[in-house]
């Protein structure tokens, strides 16, 4: 019976989901997390592994003799050395679009967030503030309006696709970045990233980590924003120069920020952002919804399911 071990469950598992899909098809072993010295000892002897944010280097991957390939959940795959299990016959897949609408759920609420202020303003309530009040309606910060304002999409894959269909839904005027997989939604403009930060109001940032988008957001960048421009991160936390975002914050060069992922996580106490003043962070739950999650390890268990009959599924590093 092949040994299928998951190395990091929690997260995505942490009690309201069944493993039953995946425990049909061998004997399952599910760890929590599982600390940088237990990898080899519990990894030794499976046939398949799933990770989430378990580190699979190419040292870990050598002494793995009897591995056939591993799961990741999630999309982004890079906490596995794909060309190094690739040169060992190990196939690497992961999840595409399982978090898409979850995501862009979660960064229209970021965004409403910035714009309308109502979590502190529920909170003024609650403290008492309203029944103080000698008038019927009072504000702590001025509601800005979306309507006709221009939403910059950078990265137009699935999600970002979803949000900007969302902001056109908001009225807004919607710029996005090439695409090489698809032509854009009707009615957005596709402009080089540039131009797509000098002529938006609010950035949203949809696209991978990669080498040349690591800093992307960065001193140079943000000083080309509108007056009064606000960004949103759902994606990944390397791609914004964290000091740069929070001197543009501390400045007024940016008028607000809202992130779910940073690019230590978590973020140790005395990260800048998590003092920077107009600035929103959530940690890394856009794409926690039970849905979503359960449709992470339907397709997980499917891909466990083509490595243990030798007819994979989102391969990675074929």
């Amino acid at each position: 019976m092949p040994r299928i071990v998951v190395l990091d469950g929690h997260t995505v598992n942490p009690g309201d989901l069944a493993w039953d899909a995946l425990s049909a098809q061998g004997e399952l072993t599910v760890h929590e997390r599982t600390p940088k010295e237990l990898v080899v000892a519990r990894a030794l002897g499976a046939e398949v592994l799933v990770t989430n944010k378990t580190v699979l280097s190419a040292a870990v991957l050598a002494e793995l003799p009897g591995l056939a390939g591993v799961s990741v959940l999630a999309t982004g795959f890079d906490v596995v050395e794909a060309r190094a299990a690739r040169e060992r016959g190990v196939v690497v897949c992961n999840v595409p679009a399982y978090s898409t609408a979850s995501v862009a759920q979660h960064t229209l609420a970021l965004l409403l967030e910035l714009v309308s202020h109502v979590g502190l303003h529920a909170a003024a309530v609650r403290a008492g503030d309203w029944a103080k009040s000698v008038d019927f309606s009072f504000w702590q910060l001025p509601i800005r309006e979306l309507d006709g304002q221009t939403l910059g999409v950078v990265g137009l894959g699935t999600i970002g696709r979803r949000v900007a269909v969302l902001g056109q839904g908001l009225g807004m005027r919607v710029l996005a970045t090439p695409s090489r997989r698809s032509d854009p939604p009707e009615g957005v403009s596709v402009v080089d990233v540039d131009t797509l930060f000098r002529e938006s109001d609010v950035v949203s940032l949809h696209c991978p980590l990669t080498e040349s988008t690591r800093r992307l957001v960065r001193r140079e960048r943000l000083v080309t924003m509108k007056k009064g421009a606000l960004l949103i991160n759902t994606a990944r936390g390397a791609l914004i120069d964290e000091a740069d975002l929070a001197w543009a914050l501390e400045t007024e060069v940016l008028a607000g920020a809202a992130l779910d992922v940073l690019s230590v996580e978590p973020p140790p106490p005395d990260h800048p952002l998590l003092s920077a003043p107009r600035c929103i962070v959530t940690p890394h739950q856009a794409w926690t919804s039970r849905a979503a999650r359960a449709r992470l390890l339907g397709v997980t268990a499917e891909n466990v399911r083509g490595i243990l009959t030798g007819r994979p599924q989102n391969v990675v590093n074929g």
